[in-house]
């Protein structure tokens, strides 16, 4: 799944803490990764889910392993059904 292998790549690749999105594009779904409290909207992007990518968020459970974070938030944790009423408002 494209979004899937994106999400992870991309919120790997983020230096530091900072949030990680699924927004709205005129295509469909998009990646975006924020640093620390800036957000998707005022790049003018819709967001439709968020997932917390500050140390607090995974350290405990998984060390420096963010990769292997982000897939179990995939795996257990986004509502997808959430994300496509979203996008249909």
């Amino acid at each position: 799944m494209w979004v899937a292998d994106g999400f992870v790549k991309t919120g790997v690749g983020l230096f530091g803490s900072g949030w990680l999105w699924l927004v709205q594009e005129p295509e469909g779904f998009g990646i975006f990764a924020t640093a620390n409290a800036e957000t998707p909207m005022i790049h003018g992007k819709r967001s439709l889910l968020c997932v917390d990518l500050w140390e607090h968020a995974y350290y405990l459970d998984y060390l420096e392993r963010k990769g292997d974070y982000l897939q179990a938030v995939l795996d257990h944790l986004m509502n997808w059904k959430f994300a496509e009423e979203n996008m249909r408002r």
